[in-house]
């Protein structure tokens, strides 16, 4: 399991964000269209302190959310409280506490599926979906600016068109979403920038919101509250729903891997 430095230690900075984020609905609209959950069952990995549960669950038949840190666990569990349908759960995704074939459609949103080193999970994935289910893992675009920019400047190590071919050779698509991020005044999105990038490059992004923002309003284009353009991308893969013959799997062999996960 590996620590992750936003949500773990700065829960109420990251509660602003998770409210600021995909203010157009766009990742949502694209997840629907890629894969339709109503009267479903949902498991989300890695679902921090629940905060998409209740959106899956006005529709799916039943959400499950998955997640290794006990105190982000622990308030899951306190979010969904008054609501039947969802269930939250302690667990890993190279370990899900799910049985075999019980769920329609696996979601991990930013959850640490960096590619390589996260067979383990998708192995685990694959095994607890239903034939004809999907996996959809969705996660920032290192390559979309600005966003993708200041990631590059913390991660030098992090190769974008390497992730993208590990996940299209697991058998993935890939789909490339455009979303807004909207806070309603500066101080929130300087909390937000400074948990998610060092404090050199959480400056400089600063700094760059604020003058787009500038520029934007004396174009007139300006609206309420500070904006910014993040891109994502949404991997998808469906489990067969007949034999798969050897030779002709619907994922890779790279899955075989005993690689260990750098998902939690």
């Amino acid at each position: 399991m590996v620590p992750s430095p936003n949500i773990w230690y700065y829960t109420t900075a990251y509660e602003v964000e998770n409210q600021a984020q995909d203010v157009d609905g766009a990742i949502w609209r694209a997840l629907g269209e890629e894969f339709d959950w109503t009267g479903r069952d949902v498991l989300d990995i890695g679902c921090g302190d629940g905060f998409h549960l209740p959106r899956f669950a006005e529709t799916a038949k039943s959400v499950l959310g998955v997640e290794p840190h006990e105190p982000l666990f622990r308030g899951a569990a306190k979010r969904v409280v008054e609501m039947p349908s969802i269930e939250v759960r302690h667990g890993s995704a190279q370990r899900l506490p799910v049985a075999d074939a019980s769920v329609d459609l696996v979601h991990a949103r930013t959850a640490y599926f960096f590619g390589p080193g996260c067979e383990p999970g998708l192995r685990e994935a694959n095994r607890v979906l239903r034939p004809g289910g999907a996996l959809v893992i969705v996660d920032l675009d290192v390559r979309s600016e600005p966003y993708g920019r200041w990631m590059r400047a913390d991660l030098p190590n992090y190769d974008p068109p390497a992730v993208e071919r590990f996940f299209a050779d697991a058998g993935f698509a890939c789909r490339r979403v455009k979303t807004e991020w909207r806070f309603a005044d500066r101080a929130s999105m300087e909390s937000v920038l400074k948990i998610e990038f060092s404090p050199k490059v959480a400056e400089r992004a600063i700094a760059d919101v604020v003058r787009d923002n500038a520029l934007r309003a004396r174009l007139g284009a300006g609206g309420a509250g500070v904006t910014l353009p993040v891109g994502y991308r949404v991997h998808t893969r469906f489990k067969p729903t007949g034999l798969v013959l050897p030779g002709h799997s619907s994922s890779s062999g790279a899955e075989s891997s005993s690689t260990s996960p750098r998902i939690p």
